[in-house]
């Protein structure tokens, strides 16, 4: 008995081990990290998305588009000061991911925006969303809904292991 309640507890940390590293994503020389959308009040239109961008190709590369079923169109946002103002803009041309180097989409900076929301994002839920990269092309991630709390505790990815990415394309 007690070997069959080492093997289930075995079993169950390995999968919830597996659960942390398939929210990460590599397409190209790409690797997105732990893809998240925040969670919306009822009837709220919009919703933003974050992760974090890894380019270890030699090429800088460009997040240019997204679609998801759930919003009536994806852009890509900046929110910046200007003098004591914070404004938000559209990046039409879309973002750069420098070569060797990494672009974080958080919150007040930039960012995903979920535009004509169907349906309220709630915590806990998962949506596909299609990345769209001007030279890796596309790729299916899942955007976990959090709220915005859970999401600034789970900021910090420096210690993260990159290594056991899934493969999109």
């Amino acid at each position: 008995m007690k070997k069959i309640a080492i093997l289930l507890s075995t079993a169950l940390l390995g999968f919830s081990t597996a659960i942390v590293s398939a929210h990460d994503y590599k397409v190209g020389e790409l690797m997105i990290d732990h893809p998240v959308a925040r969670a919306t009040p009822p009837n709220a239109p919009v919703s933003g998305g974050y992760m974090t961008i890894h380019n270890n190709g030699s090429e800088a590369d460009r997040l240019v588009s997204g679609e998801a079923a759930f919003a009536g169109r994806v852009e890509i946002h900046e929110m910046s000061m200007e003098g004591e103002v914070m404004k938000m803009r559209q990046l039409v041309d879309g973002l750069e991911v420098p070569a060797g180097g990494e672009v974080v989409l958080k919150p007040g900076g930039y960012h995903i925006m979920f535009i004509g929301l169907e349906q309220q994002l709630t915590e806990g839920e998962t949506y596909p969303v299609t990345l769209v990269f001007e030279k890796a092309g596309s790729v299916d991630v899942e955007f976990n809904v959090e709220t915005i709390q859970k999401m600034n505790e789970n900021m910090d990815h420096g210690k993260m292991d990159h290594s056991k990415m899934k493969q999109g394309g």
